[in-house]
């Protein structure tokens, strides 16, 4: 290289220096916009193609009832999958979100094919279950293979898998707003890690215009009418709320419970789905209906346009309580959506507001009462249903959220800021510790 060559190029660098001394950030956007396009496209595909495969085992087990009576039987199967292959990642969303407060090990690859076929499994044969806890699994698994290729140290770890978390969550509800609050704030509660949030929003668009590019379609809801707003509303929704975080709580503490049940009394994990599959095949077949297994979008749907009768809420609740207690796999949050969105259509016999409203109140507070992830559900609310529900959504979840008090489907979760002066002592603690 010649000397004036040698002194264009010194120029070119000290100019691109000087350049990026005044805009600091921009290494780190290009750097995380890159990453985030990666893993975004992947787990926005993985979803497009996870959801496809859940709505075509829906749509055949529907048409083939007697699929239900082998529940037990792949429940078994399940179980030995796990008990042999997969007792590292048996954690599920737990161990994302421990590897978020103590980053080990990468993830396990087998994390994302394993809970995959578990899922469709359930759904197949007949389980209450969901599909979130499915889509941040494998969305985790996927992006966590990129840690040593990238060189991320510790902390661009945490921030690798809480994008993961927000694309899955984004990509499989079309929700991505909600998907990057909700991977920024599920991990630790009354705090955001605010210094992920541009790879959180990156990678949750990213992964929900990649499922939609698949062609994949989300349910849409409709609350028809929302009335003005004034203080006697005002009232109503805290009741409703109230209600609605007491229900959240109930349901994270029993699924804890009864799966304390079987692990305490039946040492050989393998037989909790055969007994658990045993009692709602058992249930399906004597109440003659498959509203309460699946994923239950039918009747979410139905309860934005009737009023739906008080029962429906606590008999899916039971369904998926045992059906995850048991150890088949799925996730939790679309079985709250319907608890949610049935038990506020309920409300309408004494809450004086419209069920439609009260449906799209309880199907995100319930959910936020559940996972301690108020923000990620007001947008969600608002998302699915329009801002012109904003006032009722973030009140529903607001009050949700504190009534459910310090309790969470996802025992791995910190407390970051506690709720009440009671639980002080426990920041920085997990939910399992109280």
């Amino acid at each position: 290289m010649s000397k004036n060559q040698r002194t264009i190029s010194n120029k070119v660098f000290f100019q691109f220096k000087i350049f990026f001394r005044k805009f600091p950030a921009l290494p780190y956007i290009f750097k995380w916009l890159f990453i985030s396009l990666i893993i975004g496209v992947l787990i926005g595909s993985a979803s497009a193609g996870f959801l496809q495969s859940l709505e075509w085992v829906t749509n055949f087990r529907e048409k083939h009832i007697w699929l239900i009576a082998f529940l037990p039987v792949t429940g078994f199967l399940i179980g030995l999958l796990y008990y042999h292959f997969g007792k590292d990642i048996e954690a599920g969303n737990n161990l994302l979100i421990e590897n978020i407060h103590n980053p080990k090990a990468t993830i396990p690859f087998k994390m994302a094919p394993f809970v995959y076929l578990g899922t469709i499994v359930t759904h197949f044969f007949g389980g209450s279950a969901g599909r979130e806890g499915t889509a941040l699994q494998m969305a985790g698994a996927i992006a966590d293979q990129f840690t040593k290729p990238f060189k991320l140290d510790k902390n661009e770890r945490r921030t690798l898998i809480i994008s993961a978390i927000a694309a899955g969550f984004g990509s499989v509800f079309g929700t991505p707003l909600a998907g990057a609050v909700f991977g920024l704030e599920v991990f630790l509660i009354g705090k955001i890690r605010y210094n992920a949030m541009f790879p959180a929003f990156a990678s949750a668009i990213i992964a929900d215009r990649t499922t939609n590019l698949w062609n994949v379609k989300h349910t849409h809801y409709h609350i028809d009418f929302i009335p003005k707003f004034d203080f006697s509303y005002f009232l109503y929704s805290i009741l409703a709320g109230i209600i609605f975080g007491f229900c959240a709580a109930a349901f994270s503490k029993t699924l804890h419970w009864l799966s304390t049940v079987f692990k305490s009394n039946i040492k050989y994990s393998p037989l909790h789905p055969v007994i658990g599959g045993t009692i709602v095949a058992i249930a399906v077949f004597m109440i003659g209906t498959t509203k309460y297994i699946g994923l239950g979008i039918p009747t979410i749907l139905e309860s934005f346009k009737t009023q739906l009768p008080v029962y429906d809420f606590a008999l899916k609740m039971i369904f998926t309580i045992i059906t995850l207690s048991a150890g088949f796999k799925g996730g939790e949050v679309t079985p709250l959506f319907f608890i949610g969105a049935t038990l506020g259509s309920a409300l309408s016999l004494f809450i004086p507001l419209p069920f439609g409203l009260l449906a799209g109140m309880g199907f995100v507070a319930v959910f936020a009462g559940a996972t301690n992830t108020p923000l990620a559900c007001m947008l969600m609310g608002i998302e699915l249903f329009g801002a012109e529900s904003g006032v009722y959504i973030a009140i529903a979840c607001v009050v949700s959220y504190l009534f459910s008090g310090h309790s969470s489907i996802y025992s791995k979760q910190k407390i970051g800021e506690a709720k009440s002066k009671r639980y002080e002592s426990y920041q920085n603690k997990n939910i399992s510790d109280l």
